[in-house]
């Protein structure tokens, strides 16, 4: 029996999509409430005897509670446009039934559904991203493939993992090869193992670009350094003292421009012609 102090989470609402999700739901919900069996064996309600005791009447009375209550749990549990397809339904089996036959499909259907998914699984092979990112979309298809009924194991997962991983991920399988058995190695474990590697790997290649970055900061700084030293010690001086120390071509003397030389040939005196 249901415990009377547990209250379910609000029940799963079916919108016509994600059949095989919500039917997971649906079911754990209904087990909440002790109202799978009547969904799931669907016995008929048999009628009270004769003179009936008390413990019947009150038997007879939970039962037939309990198929109103599953039926109103399923009925409640689809958008109207759903409830309409199973309006015409007796009993929570023949609703549920309904549903499963329309949403699921035909066992023929379901047959293709599952060759298609074991295709996909086949493959998968790791692209650029991480072992969660990759383990994740192995999940995705084997999850799909367990809704439809067939039982996928943890080993296979793990051999799927192993067999397509890239090459730089070879001397870490080797190692866990060397230390377990990788039959009996769950899933969990095996990519951690994996995620572990990648984040040391990140880890030394953040460094190495670091010191790399560093390194050139520090070689374009000495560079800059260099060269402004440069061009200050080795600046051209003026050409004022060097024209200074140069003899007049006029009087052959030095220490005055040849502009201002009074004997240039053109020299006129301020007080006009002598």
């Amino acid at each position: 029996m249901a415990s009377s102090g547990f209250s379910p989470a609000a029940p799963p609402i079916f919108n016509g999509e994600g059949y095989h999700i919500w039917v997971v739901k649906m079911k754990t919900y209904l087990q909440a409430l002790d109202l799978w069996e009547v969904v799931n064996l669907d016995v008929e309600l048999v009628p009270l005897r004769v003179n009936p005791t008390v413990a019947q009447i009150r038997q007879h009375a939970d039962e037939r509670t309990k198929r109103h209550k599953a039926m109103s749990c399923i009925q409640n549990c689809v958008l109207d446009v759903i409830f309409t397809r199973i309006m015409a339904c007796e009993t929570p089996k023949q609703a549920w039934n309904k549903l499963k036959e329309e949403f699921q499909g035909i066992e023929r259907t379901r047959q293709q559904q599952l060759l298609n998914l074991r295709r996909d699984f086949e493959n998968l092979k790791m692209e650029e991203e991480t072992v969660k990112q990759y383990s994740d979309r192995i999940m995705v298809v084997v999850n799909s493939i367990r809704l439809l009924g067939e039982q996928f194991s943890e080993v296979r997962i793990v051999e799927k993992m192993i067999s397509t991983l890239p090459e730089r991920y070879e001397a870490k399988i080797s190692s866990l090869k060397d230390s377990k058995d990788l039959t009996s190695i769950s899933l969990t474990e095996l990519i951690n193992a994996l995620y572990a590697q990648e984040q040391r790997r990140a880890s030394r290649l953040e460094e190495h670009q670091k010191g790399a970055f560093q390194a050139k900061t520090k070689s374009s700084s000495s560079s800059f350094a260099y060269k402004g030293k440069m061009t200050l010690r080795d600046k051209p001086k003026s050409d004022a003292p060097r024209r200074r120390d140069q003899p007049c071509r006029h009087c052959k003397r030095h220490g005055h421009p040849e502009a201002n030389c009074w004997f240039r040939p053109n020299v006129q005196c301020q007080y006009g012609p002598c």
